[in-house]
């Protein structure tokens, strides 16, 4: 568990499929917030960090959109399988060292265990935000469905999770995403 004093004022949640936007929108959201008062926390960093050690590759590479990335992807989700079967909040507790910044938008919540490490851990103060977009916004983003991927758990683990707190639209129209925005971004100016 994370210690709850000296905490975050609000952790969102975010999930979504693959080329949904989740990056787009947790850095919009940033980029509006400060970086002071709003920290992006990605669980498949310190997962791809681990495993870059473990299999002496480049864990640069390895967090950008490339098809080097693409080629070790199946394999890492097996592995990062592994380790969350051992241990489900492995990955929670390590994105979370050493962050002082009083809201956290962790931009690729995957599984249902992560939604529940950070709602153990931060009771009231997490709540879920789901991106979706179209099939064809995914696909014209360079989504191509991709078998043991796509339809694995990291794809597919919230599809059934229920109610999120906020659902943020993300299918193409600028205008229609950045009233979204606004209304989420009120939210965390209310919590501040």
């Amino acid at each position: 568990m994370a210690p709850l004093e000296g905490g975050p004022r609000l952790v969102l949640l975010f999930s979504g499929k693959r080329k949904s936007g989740k990056d787009f929108v947790t850095e919009a959201l940033q980029s509006r917030l400060g970086a002071d008062t709003c920290a992006v926390l990605r669980l498949s960093g310190p997962l791809k960090e681990q495993y870059a050690q473990e299999h002496g590759l480049n864990f640069q590479r390895l967090l950008d959109a490339s098809t080097y990335k693409e080629a070790y992807r199946r394999d890492m989700i097996a592995w990062g399988e592994e380790k969350r079967q051992a241990d489900p909040g492995f990955f929670c507790r390590k994105v979370v060292e050493g962050v002082s910044q009083p809201v956290w938008l962790v931009s690729d919540t995957r599984r249902m265990s992560d939604i529940q490490w950070f709602q153990e851990a931060y009771g009231a103060v997490a709540q879920t935000v789901r991106v979706v977009a179209s099939e064809q916004s995914r696909q014209q983003r360079g989504w191509v469905f991709t078998p043991g991927v796509d339809d694995g758990e990291s794809e597919c683990g919230l599809d059934n999770f229920g109610d999120f707190d906020w659902v943020i639209e993300n299918h193409g129209d600028p205008q229609r995403l950045e009233e979204q925005l606004e209304k989420l971004i009120e939210f965390v100016h209310s919590r501040l």
